[in-house]
């Protein structure tokens, strides 16, 4: 394995941690929500945790050929991509030529 490829094979890697700490340092403080009583409803302030709205009936929501719809359009954006990157590859490849 050559050098440039392990440089770029680990700066990969650290691109993914680092998108990883991203996403999770995004979403923890809706994880830790609180709702803080004020100090002068008891003798110390005590912390609870926000309860999540419910609701009864369900009133809406996506039919399903709209999911379907979503599915099919992302299955064919990924399969567009995958030939894109495939071509791409196969045009900076190197091409060893022997004499026979």
């Amino acid at each position: 394995m050559s050098n440039n490829r392990l440089v770029r094979r680990g700066a990969g890697v650290m691109i993914a941690m680092a998108a990883s700490l991203f996403g999770v340092v995004l979403c923890a403080p809706s994880a830790f929500a609180l709702i803080v009583r004020p100090v002068g409803s008891g003798s110390s302030p005590t912390l609870t945790p926000h309860p999540a709205p419910t609701h009864g009936i369900v009133t809406a929501g996506m039919a399903g050929w709209q999911v379907a719809l979503i599915a099919i359009g992302t299955a064919l954006f990924v399969a567009t991509l995958a030939v894109i990157t495939d071509r791409l590859r196969q045009s900076h490849r190197k091409v060893s030529v022997s004499a026979a």
